[in-house]
């Protein structure tokens, strides 16, 4: 049996490299044809609940998280990349046991001499 922590846990769960294609853009051929965006999310939680149950119910459902997330970017045509992020860390803190996030939102095809250009927040409940 594993002892009870005596301190408070801040794990993370992360997604990586999420593809999404989505209307996202200000210029006119941007707001016609959906483009590739690639969504890295790193949610801080405490994992040692889980790690004891070994119960899903007590996890981060990073498949559920992942889904919601790309359905929100696939839909949501907005103009920025700045707006996208912070809808996206919004959804995130709505997930029960998560404390904070950080979300990366990259436009791979916005400038063709850059691998890709984007945007990182990072929010947290109050």
């Amino acid at each position: 049996m594993l002892r009870k922590w005596l301190y408070a846990a801040m794990d993370k769960v992360f997604i990586n490299n999420l593809r999404a294609h989505g209307i996202i853009g200000i210029y006119a051929h941007e707001r016609e044809t959906p483009q590739e965006i690639l969504i890295n999310v790193t949610v801080y939680t405490d994992t040692c609940r889980a790690a004891q149950t070994d119960d899903i119910a007590d996890c981060v459902d990073y498949d559920a998280l992942a889904k919601k997330v790309k359905t929100h970017a696939d839909s949501a045509a907005r103009l920025t990349v700045e707006a996208l992020a912070n809808d996206l860390a919004e959804i995130c803190l709505r997930e029960n046991g998560v404390e904070k996030v950080i979300v990366r939102v990259e436009k791979p095809d916005a400038v063709p001499s850059a691998q890709s250009v984007g945007v990182e927040v990072e929010r947290a409940r109050k």
